[in-house]
């Protein structure tokens, strides 16, 4: 949150509680259409933005955890930042008054081919260093995304010019999210949600069971990387808003928190939703609160990856079967 808050908006000055009461007024009057929406403000973009990130994420993340994926995510997360430098290379640069954000000087549609580019990359690399270079699979995932991670910030920094665009691709910057940002997230939100219902049954057999999926004539590594493709173009979409390295917190932290909540699939992908899109609104209400009571600017991102950590420390203590708590009660008994 900027401490520089325009006179119109109408959430300065609001509290916690004060913000939800504003947000449902205004989506109220959006939705009777009394409010258009080009008439929204920067806190309600940020809202709209990162429950769309982490409706991505959690749908994503939830098949990389299962799989036993998540450094490969966590690669993925990184090097990412190989495809922003790409399109930089692949698009005219323009100086304009709104030089200094990279999303304005490479158009979305190259970053998401650049992005789909490097994830494919990434992964037939560690794949070539894991079968070929007889490296174990650990080894090799860390060994590609470190790698390109550097060049990644190292290019960003020698093409720029720019830290604070180097800063704002790798951590990322809500305060500087526009409408547009709001499109090319929830393209990704409908292409992904298109994708798991088209092949939720292929997805799960090759998630629990890839050798009976392999003999029915589904080709497990087919889904890989399909599910590469998206988590790569989910975090392509997503790195205005929480940069390339906070969206894997989104990727892993609502799954996480679902799973210790049930054991069907179904109900932990609607969970890990409903988690990741609940930590999203509370921090930014949170981040609105500490600014109007404390005069204190927090970074969005990092308050909505704590909200999601505290939202996961919370349901390991009170989940029905592995809680803390039901295994202390189970024990005095």
């Amino acid at each position: 949150m900027s401490a520089n808050i325009p006179f119109f908006n109408p959430y300065h000055g609001q509290t916690f509680w004060g913000f939800f009461i504003e947000l449902a007024q205004r989506l109220g009057a959006l939705i009777t259409g009394k409010l258009s929406f080009d008439q929204l403000v920067s806190d309600e973009i940020q809202v709209l933005v990162l429950i769309g990130v982490a409706i991505s994420s959690a749908l994503v993340g939830t098949f990389f955890v299962l799989r036993r994926m998540t450094m490969l995510a966590n690669s993925l997360s990184h090097t990412i930042l190989m495809g922003i430098v790409l399109a930089f290379f692949l698009t005219t640069i323009s100086s304009s008054h709104e030089e200094g954000h990279l999303s304005y000087i490479a158009p979305m549609q190259t970053m998401l081919l650049a992005a789909l580019a490097t994830g494919f990359f990434t992964a037939f690399l560690t794949e070539f260093l894991t079968k070929t270079g007889k490296l174990q699979e650990d080894a090799s995932t860390g060994l590609v995304f470190t790698s390109l991670f550097a060049l990644g910030v190292i290019l960003v920094t020698i093409l720029t010019r720019n830290a604070h665009i180097g800063t704002e691709a790798v951590m990322g910057n809500a305060d500087a999210l526009h409408i547009s940002d709001i499109f090319w997230v929830y393209v990704i939100v409908g292409c992904n949600v298109c994708l798991f219902i088209l092949f939720f049954k292929e997805f799960k057999l090759t998630t629990f069971d890839p050798g009976l999926a392999y003999a029915m004539g589904f080709s497990p590594l087919f889904y890989n990387y399909l599910l590469m493709a998206q988590a790569s173009a989910t975090t392509i979409t997503s790195f205005r808003a929480v940069g390339v390295l906070l969206v894997l917190a989104f990727m892993t932290g609502p799954v996480l928190s679902a799973r210790l909540l049930t054991h069907r699939l179904k109900t932990m992908l609607i969970l890990a939703v409903a988690l990741g899109s609940c930590s999203a609104l509370m921090g930014v209400a949170l981040t609105r609160h500490v600014l109007t009571v404390y005069g204190i600017a927090l970074s969005t991102s990092g308050v909505v990856v704590c909200s999601i950590l505290f939202t996961y420390l919370c349901v390991m203590i009170v989940a029905p079967e592995k809680g803390l708590l039901t295994i202390l009660i189970a024990k005095r008994k």
